[in-house]
């Protein structure tokens, strides 16, 4: 049995410039954006990420997995390696056992996987590991694991073979999208663009553009909104971050709070995300009061179930006198 090392490669990110003009050839309006190599893109700047990790290292298990008739029969000694990317804040805020990651836990899913074997591959074993930890623990965004076979029957002198495994965990979002400064449609397909760009979003849909009236200050130009639904590895406020990011890149600067804005990306929910913090509040506070949120939105996740409450329902209770669908 030759040495294996499995890793998954980062898909190369797109050239964001090239994104943005992209998106100005081909419509983004009430359409399934296509995909960009599939659910194993992930992050290409770990440095930007969380980097909280819950860790076992070299967990050691007797298991008989392997390809030979005597490694099934005879077993051996499996050397195991758990990492769990997860935001520890909750737990380390209030000291709360519950909302942390338990080592023992961890220990425990990759003994129950290893006995409900045997497996002949070292692949299989890493594999069903990291899925029973994504099950258990919501919390992880991000699981890694690697399985060392220090005793592979191989006629030759190693320290070990083994296998490396990473995987995301991926999370509904929708986002809010508004300009009314220059070209308003454009300011909006070039952000979807960008969003499209970063290797940890797939924007799945988006809707159409509307027209609506100025909201909180109304001495300014109308509005284009719209909307648009995806999934993330990112955790909330990583996406927070990606969003100011593609704002200065395309031209905002700090103004008045209601006032004019060659871009606004909103994230109004993501998962089951709850909480409210400084800088960012999930499910987005007026989510429920916005008709310009509501419309378009409703167009593309009617069915959506938000805080106990679907949106196609939230909309029949808002005013919406002056939105107008434009293509």
């Amino acid at each position: 049995m030759s040495a294996v090392e499995a890793r998954c490669h980062l898909a190369a990110p797109r050239c964001q410039q090239q994104a943005a003009h992209d998106a100005l050839a081909y419509p983004s309006r009430s359409r399934r954006c296509p995909p960009r190599g599939g659910r194993q893109n992930v992050p290409s700047d770990e440095s930007k990420l969380m980097k909280d990790i819950v860790r076992v290292s070299n967990l050691v298990l007797q298991g008989y997995h392997g390809v030979l008739p005597e490694e099934t029969a005879l077993g051996q000694k499996f050397h195991i390696d758990i990492e769990c990317h997860v935001d520890t804040r909750p737990a380390a805020e209030q000291d709360d056992y519950d909302k942390a990651v338990c080592y023992a836990t961890l220990c425990q899913i990759a003994a129950q996987v290893s006995d409900a074997g045997p497996y002949k591959l070292v692949e299989t074993l890493a594999e069903k590991i990291a899925e029973a930890a994504l099950a258990r623990f919501e919390v992880v965004n991000r699981i890694t694991v690697a399985v060392r076979k220090p005793a592979a029957p191989i006629p030759l002198i190693f320290d070990h073979v083994g296998v490396e495994v990473t995987r995301y965990r991926w999370q509904r979002f929708a986002c809010a999208l508004g300009s009314n400064v220059g070209h308003s449609a454009s300011n909006i397909d070039a952000a979807l663009a960008f969003l499209q760009a970063e290797d940890a979003i797939e924007i799945d849909a988006a809707s159409s553009h509307y027209k609506t009236p100025p909201w909180g200050n109304e001495d300014q130009p109308p509005f284009i909104n719209a909307c648009a639904i995806g999934q993330t590895t990112l955790n909330p406020h990583e996406m927070l971050k990606v969003f100011k990011r593609i704002e200065i890149q395309l031209g905002r600067t700090p103004g008045d709070r209601w006032g004019p804005r060659v871009i606004d990306l909103d994230l109004l929910y993501q998962g089951d995300h709850a909480f409210v913090t400084p800088g960012l509040t999930l499910p987005h506070p007026e989510l429920f009061n916005r008709g310009f949120v509501l419309v378009p939105l409703a167009e593309i996740a009617g069915d959506q179930t938000v805080s106990q409450r679907s949106i196609a329902d939230a909309l029949n209770s808002v005013e919406i006198e002056g939105i107008e669908k434009l293509d």
